[in-house]
C-alpha cells in the first residue's frame, strides 16, 4: 500500500475536519442543508474527500431504515459524519451513495 495523500479542493467555500483543517468538501457539492444529525445541523454532499469509511450498519433513523457507515477525517480520524449506503423505503433511495456531514464538526477553510 502506498502513501495516502490529502486532496486540496479549489473552492470559494471549502469545508475542513474542526480539529485539523483537512479539506473534506466544497460548498458547490452541497445537495441539501435540510439534514439533522447527532450534533444539530448536517448537509447532504454528493462527493466528499479524504475520509476513511466505517463498516457498514444497519440503522433506524428518523427518515426509516438505512445501511449506513461513519465516515472519518483521515488526517485526524475524528468522525465527521456518515455515508449511505442503502436506503429501504423507496423516497429515501436519493440518499444513496451521499454523505452526511455534520456542521458542527467542520470549519469553514479558505
Amino acid at each position: 500500500m502506498g502513501l495516502a495523500y490529502n486532496v486540496y479542493l479549489n473552492s470559494d467555500k471549502i469545508f475542513g475536519c474542526k480539529h485539523c483543517k483537512t479539506h473534506l468538501a466544497s460548498h458547490d457539492a452541497i445537495i441539501s442543508r435540510n439534514f439533522r444529525g447527532q450534533h444539530g445541523k448536517a448537509y447532504l454532499f454528493n462527493a466528499v474527500v479524504n475520509i476513511s469509511q466505517a463498516e457498514a450498519v444497519e440503522r433506524n433513523m428518523t427518515t426509516g431504515r438505512h445501511v449506513v457507515r461513519d465516515i472519518n477525517c483521515r488526517q485526524c480520524k475524528e468522525t465527521v459524519g456518515w455515508k449511505y449506503d442503502k436506503a429501504f423505503e423507496a423516497s429515501e433511495k436519493y440518499k444513496e451513495g451521499k454523505y452526511i456531514l455534520e456542521a458542527e464538526l467542520l470549519s469553514t477553510v479558505y
